[in-house]
């Protein structure tokens, strides 16, 4: 015969049940902070030719969902990926190992990969060689964007003919009026040196340039990189159309909140889609 459960006990464990169920590590909302499935997301993304998936380079949920969301792009149109955490002088050992001319130790030692390359990139470039997709490297060398940051774009003009074809083609385009860039002056604070968001254009501009230039029309570019390279519509994406402003661009941008439940102001209209995760989600490093 059951045990009868005391009523007071069934209600408790009710309450209990329905608010362990509320526990959310994410939420993905639209840019007017409106709560959305990935069902919805993709649907939209699935219009455009161009996608930035902007990340917190050490979130879980981030690269999951990149993963996830790669998957469900490759389908009617052909896929081309690429990312921020490859740069464009690795090109070469990138394709060796795509094509199997190479293992992934071979690239580990022949390219300058991220310290959490084997958790969070590696299961992107290996979807891409299990399906033979394009996968391009598509950030400055650091050296060059660092040389920037010291010398502004004029020092660029000194690199020989090899190296500039690592970069985005010279003159530099630059609005130090973005608030993009004005804001990482305000962060600088007594530091603030004018060359240090050029340091940064100069990562968006070349990261925007491989874009287009490896862009096929019939196919769509998903591209990786962090968040504060794509918000609030600047960065990459205003590269982008200042050189293709036709093309229908789809923007991602992930966000940390205690309260996943409600986007926080600040980050309503950071992109079409923000994943807001829990800020107590472990890291990958």
């Amino acid at each position: 015969m059951l045990r009868k459960i005391p009523l007071l006990l069934l209600l408790s464990l009710t309450f209990y049940l329905a608010q362990a169920q509320k526990v959310e590590g994410y939420v993905i909302f639209d840019k007017k902070g409106k709560r959305v499935t990935y069902e919805k997301m993709l649907a939209q993304l699935l219009k455009n030719d161009i996608i930035l998936f902007g990340e917190y380079h050490n979130n879980p949920i981030s690269h999951w969902l990149q993963y996830e969301l790669t998957n469900s792009l490759n389908r009617d149109r052909g896929l081309i990926l690429g990312a921020e955490m490859f740069e464009a002088d690795n090109q070469k050992a990138l394709d060796k190992y795509l094509a199997g001319e190479i293992t992934a130790k071979g690239l580990d030692s022949t390219a300058r990969l991220w310290k959490n390359y084997k958790t969070d990139y590696a299961p992107l470039v290996d979807f891409a060689k299990e399906r033979k997709l394009e996968f391009i490297a598509t950030n400055i060398p650091r050296k060059y964007a660092s040389m920037v940051s010291k010398g502004g774009f004029e020092i660029l003009d000194t690199l020989t003919t090899q190296e500039k074809s690592w970069i985005a083609p010279l003159p530099i385009m630059y609005d130090p009026e973005l608030p993009g860039y004005k804001n990482m002056m305000t962060m600088m604070g007594d530091h603030a040196n004018v060359n240090f968001p050029k340091a940064q254009a100069i990562k968006d501009a070349t990261m925007a340039h491989f874009i287009l230039l490896h862009f096929e029309s019939g196919k769509r570019f998903l591209h990786y990189n962090g968040a504060y390279h794509s918000d609030n519509y600047e960065g990459i994406l205003w590269y982008l159309k200042q050189k293709a402003p036709k093309l229908s661009y789809g923007t991602i941008s992930t966000v940390q909140q205690a309260n996943v439940q409600k986007l926080d102001k600040e980050n309503i209209g950071k992109a079409d889609f923000i994943i807001c995760v829990d800020a107590e989600m472990t890291g990958t490093y």
